[in-house]
């Protein structure tokens, strides 16, 4: 193999959305170790010549006012588009606004 990806690798309470319900957007999950443990794992990755993609889920956020940007500023549309567009009722998450 020369590539590996590491899926779910943000935040997300709920672990059954497999990362699709992140609730970090800037730092990996610290479920699977520290920043500095991912950092070398990279490393080494690379030092082998193996390239290493992340799944970094930002289009889709959890849907909790608790521990999620759901409801940041007290309306339904500060980081998302409104409902229904800003809604994914498949995977029962917020979809973000890029244009803001």
């Amino acid at each position: 193999y020369n590539c590996i990806q590491l899926m779910a690798i943000m935040e997300h309470a709920y672990y059954a959305s497999f990362g699709y319900q992140i609730t970090s957007f800037f730092a990996a999950s610290s479920r699977y170790g520290t920043p500095d443990e991912l950092k070398e794992l990279i490393d080494v990755a690379h030092s082998m010549g193996i390239v290493v993609l992340l799944d970094v889920v930002h289009s889709h956020a959890s849907k909790n006012t608790e521990d999620g940007l759901n409801g940041f500023d007290g309306s339904d549309s500060c980081f998302f588009h409104s409902p229904p567009r800003g809604e994914h009722s498949l995977w029962d998450s917020r979809l973000f606004n890029y244009a803001r």
